[in-house]
């Protein structure tokens, strides 16, 4: 039951970590290696508004979603735009960028772990004959909200029926009068803000640090590979196999293998099936 319990609860956490980085990609086949500077970024803004601006803890999360989806927008219209469809340039600069944010974090003086972020509930319950801290009964209440809320944006709100166009047929979107880079710049900053929000949600369960952003885009990277980049579904299906193989490997081996998993992950999706479970890349059959 430890296991079962204890798995979908790291399942729906890579869920969320994973969510903004294929968003972006879904949406405009710009694989942000910013990723998981913008996760430790909105832990670090909610930390200072809460801590220095002794402003209350809502509003510290609503400001680092804003700064997060703010910052989001800035890269991709000061220099995502300029480069977009040359898949080397995204990936070497939304890299660049996100090791300019952590290691300016780093330098600015936020190192060590005494960065911590309040649980929205203190205590505990028992679940299955599991204990479990209610915190992370929140990550899996508002995972699951999160995925539904994005669901019901793309299907039924203008901007998201907009940013679905984009995702299935740019050109002919386009030709309908959807401006390809504004839904790009948009799309950037909801899955910055979809960063920030897992960010706020799981960081009450541990520290702020700084290396935090390199695992969760490692983390990310992986679920989307092995779910197949762009697909939102592939993701969480992922996420789950990941997730629990995680917590197998926690029980039954090591905690310090979690991150092995998730290279193995990609490694042996690669080389087995590399567009992932529902990914649309070709095949190497099909491009031989």
């Amino acid at each position: 039951m430890d296991i079962f319990v204890y798995g979908i609860i790291n399942s729906v956490s890579l869920t969320l970590m994973a969510l903004g980085f294929t968003f972006v990609y879904g949406i405009s086949r710009v694989p942000n290696f910013a990723h998981g500077a913008l996760y430790v970024f909105a832990g670090f803004m909610t930390w200072i508004v809460l801590n220095k601006l002794g402003l209350p803890y809502p509003v510290a999360i609503a400001l680092s979603l804003v700064f997060s989806a703010l910052l989001g927008a800035l890269i991709s219209v000061g220099v995502l735009v300029r480069i977009r469809g040359m898949e080397m340039s995204e990936v070497i600069a939304t890299f660049a960028l996100g090791v300019a944010v952590l290691e300016g974090f780093r330098w600015a003086g936020f190192r060590g772990t005494t960065y911590t972020l309040p649980p929205f509930v203190e205590g505990s319950i028992k679940f299955l004959g599991v204990p479990v801290d209610y915190q992370r009964i929140f990550v899996v209440v508002l995972g699951i909200g999160v995925v539904i809320v994005l669901w019901l944006f793309t299907h039924f709100a203008r901007l998201g029926l907009a940013l679905r166009g984009i995702a299935q047929d740019e050109r002919a979107a386009m030709m309908l009068g959807i401006d390809s880079d504004r839904a790009a710049t948009i799309a950037m900053g909801i899955g910055c803000a979809l960063a920030g929000l897992a960010a706020v949600i799981l960081l009450p369960l541990g520290n702020i640090v700084v290396d935090a952003g390199y695992n969760v885009l490692i983390f990310a990277i992986a679920v989307c590979v092995m779910g197949g980049l762009g697909s939102w579904w592939g993701a969480i299906v992922a996420s789950f196999v990941i997730g629990f193989a995680q917590i197998l490997t926690v029980a039954y081996i090591h905690p310090q293998f979690q991150m092995v998993v998730a290279l193995l992950a990609i490694l042996i999706t690669l080389i087995v099936k590399p567009s992932g479970f529902f990914g649309r890349q070709k095949e190497l059959e099909e491009r031989v």
